[in-house]
C-alpha cells in the first residue's frame, strides 16, 4: 500500500473516531485525571506543561488530518454537484466554478442574487395561489367560508 493511501486511510479513520462521543468522553476523562493530579504535583510548572504540550501537539496534528478528510469530502461533493449540473438543465458554465477568481464569482453571485430577489417578490403570489387552491379544495369558494 502506498504512503498516500496509508495516510488517507489513517486520516479518514482518525477523523471519523475523533468526531464520536467516546472520543470526547476520553478527552474529558484525560483532562479530569490531569486536573486531579494537580495537588500531587503541587500545581507546578511541569504539571501545567504536560497538558499544554499534549493538547498543542494533538491539536496541531488533528488540524492536518481533519483538513485532509475535509478536502476529500469537498472534492467528492463538488464532483457530485458538477454531475448534477451536467445532467440537468442548469448552465454547464457553472461546472468547475471553484476554479474562478473572486471577481468572476462575485459577478455570477450578483446574477443569482437578482434571480433570487425576483423569486422572493413572487412569494406573495405563490402564497395567495396556495391559499386559493386550499380553499377551493375545501369547497369554501375562496373566501374562507363554506359555500
Amino acid at each position: 500500500m502506498s504512503a498516500r493511501k496509508l495516510f488517507r486511510r489513517f486520516a479518514e479513520t482518525t477523523s471519523r473516531y475523533a468526531g464520536k462521543p467516546m472520543a470526547f468522553i476520553l478527552a474529558v476523562a484525560l483532562v479530569a485525571v490531569w486536573a486531579t493530579t494537580g495537588p500531587l504535583f503541587g500545581f507546578g510548572d511541569t504539571w501545567q506543561l504536560v497538558i499544554n504540550t499534549s493538547t498543542t501537539i494533538i491539536t496541531f496534528l488533528m488540524v492536518f488530518l481533519i483538513q485532509n478528510s475535509q478536502n476529500r469530502d469537498t472534492a467528492a461533493l463538488q464532483i457530485k454537484l458538477d454531475e448534477l449540473i451536467r445532467t440537468s438543465q442548469a448552465h454547464n458554465a457553472l461546472l468547475d466554478l471553484e476554479e474562478l477568481d473572486e471577481e468572476d464569482l462575485d459577478r455570477i453571485r450578483k446574477h443569482y442574487r437578482k434571480l433570487a430577489h425576483t423569486a422572493y417578490t413572487s412569494i406573495d403570489t405563490i402564497e395567495q395561489d396556495a391559499r386559493d387552491l386550499h380553499n377551493d379544495e375545501n369547497g369554501d369558494g375562496g373566501n374562507g367560508t363554506p359555500g
